[in-house]
């Protein structure tokens, strides 16, 4: 029998919380130490406190339990000594090891993954019925192959009078729950997301702008700058897990649907990733995505990195994704040099409001000239075509200048030939790339 310590919260009813990391050939030292420092964010956000870190350097990871035998019975001692109450290793974890490295630690302590804490915010976070329904989902997902761990007590290997074949009753009983809950689960989304389908079709005149970027990245922030919504912005990782979609003003009457969207994270739990692909579609669907990145932080071209392979995997054209460097105003003279090596991006600040102007205008630029819009001029002399002109469908802007009427829209060459204004296109929106006011 493993040593048993005390449980024990600190002083503000945190859990006490032991990181453990591993340190394998590829995989520097200060890269895990810097996936510790994260983890430990994660930690906080899920209302526990940090006490101490464990990293060991290994060759290759143990098969049975991550990290080697001695190495683990050290982590048990200090489990002990410091009264911990919960372990977790940066690694996902499998139900075997979870399972070999509880035997070797104090009962009373839990054993986590850093899957295991992001699972535990999202639950947290989780307000809309969307968001609780595929944060159920992935628990369960998570939980079902863990199952065997949850009831050691009951299984055939146990031995023991009366508990023969119980134990892997028991666990059939569970797992049919569990799958019947998850298709149930499934269902619920579908409709969820067909739902929010139309909802989307329905504001489809207006373009659709897409933020998205690594968790803490100053996404909402960016989102309440733009939009002037009052919306909670948190120094924590996952603030915002529901998409929140306001109408932005772009200037030059142009008007766009601005959606915020979950963040990012390296080591996202595989769990996850398909129950939340839907959280993300509205990049998908979006005709530019402004992808978010924290100049400040020492990793935001790995950051970037991470992204950009989530947005690859939603066939986002990387044409219609636009990079923005926030927080500039903590970099002062060095924010234009750190972002150099980032083609096509805009650097701003959304505490302080610098930079927007002109992310307002190349944003702007970016609608006005993608693929498939048409830019009309009709003089407002030829009240017929006029009227035929403000009639159409998929109008990105409007607005009356020096006698003409000029439009921005998505339309078919075939219907600007047959509603006889094809004559009438020209080639760019009259005063573009002008910051067009705040």
């Amino acid at each position: 029998m493993s040593p048993t310590s005390t449980y024990e919260l600190t002083s503000d009813g945190r859990e006490r919380t032991l990181l453990v990391g591993l340190v394998v050939p590829g995989l520097p030292r200060p890269v895990v130490e810097e996936h510790l420092d994260e983890l430990e964010r994660l930690v906080d956000t899920a209302g526990g406190e940090v006490v101490g870190r464990e990293i060991q350097e290994r060759a290759k990871p143990a098969a049975a339990t991550l990290v080697g035998t001695g190495f683990l019975q050290r982590i048990a001692h200090r489990c002990t000594d410091e009264t911990v109450v919960s372990l977790v290793f940066d690694e996902d974890l499998t139900a075997s090891q979870v399972r070999n490295i509880e035997r070797e630690i104090p009962d009373d302590v839990k054993v986590l993954d850093r899957a295991a804490v992001i699972l535990d915010i999202f639950a947290l976070r989780a307000r809309s019925r969307e968001a609780q329904t595929q944060v159920e989902l992935a628990q369960l997902s998570y939980l079902l192959p863990r199952l065997t761990r949850r009831w050691r007590h009951l299984s055939r290997q146990a031995g023991g009078i009366g508990t023969r074949g119980v134990g892997e009753t028991q666990l059939e009983i569970d797992r049919r729950l569990i799958n019947r809950r998850m298709a149930q689960l499934r269902g619920k989304l579908a409709v969820i997301e067909r739902d929010r389908r139309l909802r989307r079709e329905r504001r489809n005149d207006l373009p659709a702008v897409a933020i998205v970027g690594y968790t803490n990245a100053g996404k909402s922030s960016l989102f309440r700058r733009l939009t002037r919504a009052e919306v909670v912005v948190e120094d924590r990782l996952f603030a915002t897990l529901d998409p929140r979609a306001r109408r932005v003003a772009l200037g030059e009457e142009v008007t766009a649907v601005l959606t915020d969207t979950v963040g990012f994270i390296r080591k996202l739990p595989h769990d996850l990733v398909a129950p939340f692909r839907s959280t993300l579609e509205e990049a998908t669907d979006a005709d530019l995505v402004l992808h978010v990145v924290d100049a400040t932080h020492p990793a935001w071209e790995e950051h970037l990195l991470v992204g950009q392979e989530v947005l690859d995997g939603l066939e986002v054209d990387r044409d219609r994704t636009l990079v923005v460097r926030n927080k500039i105003d903590l970099l002062g003279s060095a924010a234009n040099s750190a972002g150099g090596r980032v083609f096509g991006s805009v650097a701003v600040s959304a505490l302080t409001g610098d930079g927007i102007r002109q992310l307002r205008a190349v944003i702007r630029a970016a609608l006005l000239t993608a693929p498939g819009v048409a830019i009309l001029r009709v003089p407002l002399e030829e009240a017929e075509l006029v009227r035929r002109a403000v009639s159409m469908p998929h109008q990105l802007a409007r607005r009356f200048d020096d006698g003409t009427v000029e439009l921005a829209l998505r339309a078919d060459p075939r219907f600007l030939v047959e509603a006889g204004l094809d004559v009438y296109q020209v080639s760019a929106w009259r005063g573009a790339g002008s910051d067009g006011g705040g």
